[in-house]
């Protein structure tokens, strides 16, 4: 069947871990009659985790992609994962999503992952609600969470169903919108009826609430609820797709996913309120590099974002992709823009888990999955043709932990570096380098679980035999005052011999200056065609200070005075002159080492406040600031590189693993005493090669 732009409706289900994403995802497939059988997380069989990896560890590591078909409807549900360390698939479901579900345990309420979702959802301006999970649970308080969302958020969520009791006594929901009642059937789909007596005040009290947020959502209909003090179910409806749309409202619903308990209401709520792609407008790149809004309108020529890569054992690469513009028809041809390569549309797919279904179309606003494309990769844009936009690539986080990897033979070093391509491709907050200063491939991300699952992947499908270790600090050398040199270069052989004098004189530049050449040659005393030579020299020279061999930075080098002669003078005299001369002007110039330092952002419940500050400050960092809002604490820091490379460990023993955080590069910093005299001592066997020499 296909359908329309207006009813295809995208919802990601996000959450802190084990709030309950893929068992409501499953049940949501179950009670939708996509799927005839909901399974549990503990069997390895549910839709959303069926990746081998998901299936051994009992968590989501991928984003899944399922639908729903009701009535005229589609629903494509995003279930995500709930550990920061796979972050990057949540973000591309709000990406490719109009809508968000937040899932918030009953009995927990707001937990650090649901803040910084909010906080991620906020920047994007995206509609969003709550389902509160698990309300048959003794310790379940609906009120209360309602009271933890509107004291973290300051935004007042509205019950659009309520419990009819909780743990034991715990019957179904209210469905407050269409005035029904929905009740727990055991193993099955939950069953309609009234709106029991008991429980009719509740609902009045309920529905009048909803009633005031549906106003919100247009000035006429304030205006008859201020002028009558109610609406009508059809006002009610057209005030809440409005509201909603325009992010005014957030919607909460109670229930009990694996009791299969408020999920027909939920369903019924997003088909028939949810925003549809039609209200959604993407951000794109002009030719000339400024933004642009694109709104997802059928009627243009095709265009879409690849939102996702994977790789099937019998599918081979899956590229996932949404429909923005237009429609994406099997069996056509199409332009990858970012590339400026043409790709041959074979097969289009949408699916339900792993379960991967033919069709023959997807249009504007829909996602699916196009198979064993030949250049597709993440973030690019395919279109029918080159319109002279890109989209926007995913706004992905930077990697918060590293490892260096490398194969235990050598043999297996290539089918590592392919590993790790495909790997990259996957998730895209992977990522791996080659430093060439340390000499070791790097590879980064978003916390030791990523990387291990990462890593034992390889291990297990490559059969490679793999060792890791703490990755080395990039270090620096600097000046910290003026000096000068002279160095004359002069070899005589049988032939032309080799002759170059250079002074240089040096000074230390403002940090992150990096460097600076001053030619102050006057009279001819060094040709100009020997100047290329000398600064050449010199740069070679900055590769390798006079401390511990580091990289020097932040120099300002000027060349002075030479001498050079007629016949045995060349550039390669003058270049290697120039690097002697630097070197010796370093020593003389008070080197010293500069270590990285990181801007930190740690988010954390309050109550580990003070022992994560503590140990920031044994690790030499310095406090910038903190903030606290419903109980959790952002704290901003400086700190050295070498004290975070095994952070995202130390802080989950301190938070019992509820704490999470950032960090990107600042600035280089001056270290000196014991700390630097165990930098050097690290160095004594460094060799720098003959070619650098």
């Amino acid at each position: 069947m296909s359908y329309t732009t207006e009813n295809i409706k995208n919802v990601s289900l996000a959450g802190h871990g084990g709030t309950g994403k893929t068992t409501l995802f499953e049940r949501l497939l179950f009670a939708g009659g996509a799927i005839s059988k909901p399974e549990t997380v503990e069997s390895g069989k549910t839709a959303g985790d069926y990746s081998p990896e998901e299936i051994e560890r009992k968590i989501s590591i991928h984003a899944a992609l399922g639908h729903v078909d009701r009535g005229d409807k589609k629903i494509n549900f995003f279930d995500t994962p709930g550990s920061a360390d796979f972050t990057g698939d949540v973000i591309l479901s709000f990406r490719a999503a109009e809508y968000a579900l937040l899932l918030v345990d009953a009995r927990d309420g707001v937990q650090i992952e649901t803040v910084k979702l909010w906080r991620n959802l906020e920047t994007r301006g995206k509609p969003r609600g709550f389902f509160l999970n698990k309300m048959d649970d003794d310790r379940a308080d609906f009120d209360k969470v309602l009271g933890d969302i509107k004291d973290k958020f300051k935004k007042e969520p509205i019950p659009v169903t309520i419990p009819m009791g909780k743990g034991a006594s715990y019957r179904g929901v209210i469905d407050i919108l269409n005035g029904k009642a929905y009740l727990v059937q055991g193993d099955g789909v939950e069953k309609e009826g009234p709106v029991p007596d008991e429980w009719k005040d509740a609902f009045n009290a309920a529905r009048e609430k909803l009633i005031e947020a549906a106003a919100e959502g247009d000035d006429t209909l304030m205006e008859k609820y201020l002028e009558q003090g109610s609406l009508n179910p059809e006002e009610m409806h057209t005030g809440l797709i409005e509201a909603l749309g325009e992010n005014k409202i957030f919607p909460a619903f109670a229930g009990s996913a694996l009791k299969n308990s408020g999920l027909i209401p939920l369903l019924d709520f997003i088909g028939d309120v949810g925003p549809s792609p039609l209200t959604a407008r993407d951000t794109a790149k002009t030719a000339e590099g400024a933004e642009t809004k694109v709104s997802v309108d059928p009627a243009r020529p095709f265009s879409g974002l690849v939102i996702k890569t994977s790789y099937d054992q019998f599918s081979g690469k899956l590229s996932w992709i949404k429909v923005i513009t237009g429609k994406l028809a099997a069996d056509s041809e199409a332009l990858n823009v970012s590339e400026n390569k043409k790709e041959r549309i074979g097969k289009i797919y949408i699916c339900q888990g792993k379960k991967l279904e033919e069709v023959r179309e997807l249009a504007a606003g829909d996602v699916g999955i196009i198979a064993k494309s030949a250049t597709m990769k993440t973030n690019d844009t395919i279109s029918a043709g080159d319109a002279g936009l890109t989209f926007m690539p995913l706004r992905l986080p930077e990697p918060v932990h590293s490892v260096a990897v490398n194969a235990a033979a050598k043999k297996d070093e290539d089918k590592l570096g392919e590993a790790l391509v495909r790997a990259a491709d996957e998730d895209r907050t992977f990522r791996y380098h080659f430093d060439g200063e340390t000499k070791e491939t790097v590879i980064s991300g978003m916390g030791e679980l990523q990387i291990n699952i990462i890593l034992d992947k390889i291990r297990t499908g490559q059969k490679i035999d793999l060792e890791t270790h703490v990755p080395k600090v990039a270090y620096r050398e600097t000046i910290t005052k003026k000096a000068g040199a002279e160095y004359t270069h002069k070899k005589q052989t049988g032939g032309h011999g080799q002759y170059g004098k250079v002074v240089l004189e040096i000074a230390p530049l403002p940090r992150g200056e990096s460097y600076r050449f001053v030619n102050a040659i006057f009279g001819g005393a060094i040709p100009k065609n020997y100047i290329p030579g000398v600064e050449k020299g010199i740069v070679e020279g900055m590769v390798h200070g006079t401390m511990a061999h580091y990289p020097v930075v932040d120099v300002e080098v000027k060349i002075v005075d030479g001498k050079y002669h007629p016949v045995d003078s060349s550039e390669l005299s003058f270049k290697l002159a120039a690097r002697n001369a630097f070197r010796e002007s370093m020593r003389q110039a008070g080197p010293t080492l500069l270590e990285p330092v990181m801007d930190l952002t740690v988010f954390v419940e309050e109550k580990y406040l003070g022992d994560v500050m503590s140990d920031l400050s044994g690790k030499r960092g310095k406090i910038l600031g903190q903030d606290s809002a419903g109980g959790i604490a952002e704290i901003r820091a400086e700190v050295p590189q070498a004290e975070l490379l095994r952070y995202s460990i130390d802080l989950r023993s301190i938070t019992s693993g509820t704490g999470s955080f950032s960090v990107v590069f600042a600035h280089y910093a001056p270290i000196s005493g014991r700390i630097a005299d165990e930098v050097i001592k690290a160095r004594e066997h460094f060799k720098i090669t003959e070619t650098e020499e």
